[in-house]
């Protein structure tokens, strides 16, 4: 990684403007950043013109919008097309109400992705708040920063690639190392290891580092001191299986209000919205925030409330024990609780294309639009799916990729896609959407996907064969539901039904709470339930409700004090 600075860059012919936000930028960022200041757009464009042939980093490019400044959405339209990973940002003057239509309208159009307000004051903290916001999300994505992690593997190899999506979507910082490049040659050999099986993990956090080889899970979480032994004889008020945006959010309301709560995740903390580069239409972001930033403040929320966690352990079994439930986990652990919250979320459905099956990892991907993008740089990527996770990764990967195309099996994305992400990607130059297609075969080189075979969904007319450099395939929904037992009901889809759609009688005639699956005590929340709104502000509700529903059932099932 270079030791240059990234650059921020700002252009404005309104000369106030200029002034006050470029003295802003100096004086806070200039310690970190080359503070770049320009007096006219045509000048702006030279400079990230030059910026791009010496290949130097822009982090965020501002352009300015009002009375004295009109041109600055065209300037940050068309800095897009110069460097598409950099943040753009529209700077307006407070009280300039009538150019409001035309700001949000260009930040719904994907040419601008925030709003900053020029500062009216010294030490403007909402402004330099939404700035640092942009910046940590940018870095975020470069993967820039502490190498907490370093991952020494093949670029295109499927436990690598799991890796790498884990250990990002855990907000953990990696860095990877391409084996047999200068750098990886170098860890190893500091490390003393000589054509190790990989890949080769190594934790710089440690003292000393510690190194692992072709590691599993279970051995990674042990390094990483998350392994703490799960007592089978503590009874727990709450346990939470998935920590995804409702059982954060269950973990966050049971904890806080006094109950003594486990979270198990086997894979990442946020589920499928922590795969999203942008959550725009989440309530009380206007700026719109990473999925991983959303599901991280909620880990920790809860955390500091007093919620304990298991990472890396697979769930196998729910179970009851004297009235009491258990969770059994692949390492042979069980835990004991009162009342269980399963949020497990569901899986993206596979494409079933067999010759792509054997390629995961090796050009295929299931979401981890966040996590491979940047190895995507300069590839043709294509994209399936229609929902707006789909549409948010084919614009995260717009950024790198010489081009995108959304592949849609329907006639239109207006039943299945918001709105602003519809307007988004038809706005964006590299991007097209292919409508009434669909990916019906692939072509292999060397192990990895070079080719792709579209045609008509329904297997009729010819088909097309494209060259692709990556698949990203976000398609329908699979509910993590193996590890149930067969008692508990769903739906022919295999979701869990709850409440009032659950057709088995409930025990002694008693109703049924909100939530409650057909096993009293055992509710569950999110993607995972039959009928649930697939949005993060429902699966949030879910989380916050099914506890003050879950009191109720505590308060007539309390835990019988041991016989003295």
């Amino acid at each position: 990684m270079s030791d240059v600075d990234p650059v921020l860059l700002l252009a404005t012919t309104d000369e106030t403007s200029r002034d006050v936000i470029g003295g802003e930028l100096r004086r806070r960022y200039g310690a970190d950043y080359e503070v770049v200041v320009c007096a006219s757009y045509a000048h702006a464009r030279a400079v990230l013109e030059g910026l791009r042939r010496w290949g130097r980093q822009v982090a965020l490019v501002i352009g300015c919008y009002g009375p004295d400044d009109r041109d600055g959405l065209d300037f940050l339209r068309r800095a897009y097309n110069l460097h598409p990973s950099a943040k753009r940002a529209i700077a307006a003057i407070w009280g300039d109400f009538g150019s409001t239509h035309e700001v949000f309208s260009a930040i719904a159009h994907g040419h601008a992705e925030l709003l900053l307000l020029r500062p009216e004051r010294q030490r403007d903290e909402e402004f330099h708040g939404t700035i640092s916001d942009a910046l940590d999300d940018w870095h975020l994505a470069q993967g820039i920063g502490f190498e907490a992690v370093r991952l020494v593997g093949e670029q295109r190899d499927e436990r690598t690639h799991v890796l790498r999506d884990t250990f990002g979507r855990n907000h953990i910082p990696v860095a990877f190392y391409e084996i047999g490049s200068p750098a990886a040659t170098r860890l190893l050999a500091g490390a003393g290891l000589e054509d190790p099986e990989l890949p080769v993990v190594m934790l710089s956090f440690t003292s000393p580092p510690t190194t692992l080889v072709a590691p599993s899970d279970l051995e990674i979480a042990e390094a990483f001191g998350l392994m703490t032994p799960l007592s089978p004889d503590k009874v727990y008020d709450v346990v939470v299986v998935g920590a995804g945006p409702s059982g954060l959010a269950a973990a966050v309301y049971a904890s806080s209000e006094g109950l003594s709560t486990l979270v198990i995740e086997q894979q990442a903390v946020g589920g499928q919205a922590g795969t999203s580069s942008l959550i725009r239409n989440y309530p009380g972001f206007s700026r719109g925030v990473s999925g991983a930033h959303l599901a991280f403040r909620s880990f920790q929320q809860a955390w500091a409330f007093g919620t304990e966690y298991s990472f890396m352990r697979p769930v196998e079994a729910l179970g009851t024990d004297d009235g009491i439930h258990t969770v059994s986990m692949a390492d042979g652990s069980l835990v004991r609780a009162r009342s269980i919250v399963i949020a497990t979320g569901v899986d993206y459905r596979r494409l079933e294309v067999p010759e792509l099956e054997s390629l995961v990892g090796r050009g295929v991907y299931y979401g981890a639009a966040v996590a491979e993008a940047p190895s995507m740089t300069g590839e043709d990527v294509y994209v399936v799916g229609g929902g707006n996770s789909a549409g948010q990764a084919a614009l995260h990967l717009a950024r790198y990729a010489r081009q995108v195309a959304l592949v849609v099996r329907g006639p239109s994305l207006a039943a299945s896609m918001s709105e602003y992400l519809i307007s988004q990607l038809e706005a964006t130059r590299n991007v097209t959407i292919r409508y009434g297609c669909a990916v019906v075969g692939g072509r292999v080189d060397d192990g990895c996907l070079v080719g792709l075979t579209l045609g008509d969904p329904h297997g009729e007319g010819p088909t097309e064969d494209v060259a692709a450099g990556g698949l990203f395939v976000l398609i329908g929904s699979m509910p993590r539901t193996s590890w149930l037992p067969e008692e508990l009901e769903r739906d022919s889809t295999g979701f869990v039904r709850t409440g009032r759609d659950v057709t088995t009688p409930a025990p002694d005639g008693v109703m049924r709470l909100p939530l409650e699956t057909s096993l009293p005590g055992v509710f569950a929340v999110g993607d995972v339930r039959a009928g649930s709104v697939k949005r993060v502000a429902t699966a949030v509700g879910d989380g916050a409700m099914v506890i003050a529903t879950l009191h109720g059932y505590l308060a007539a099932h309390p835990l019988e004090e041991p016989a003295s």
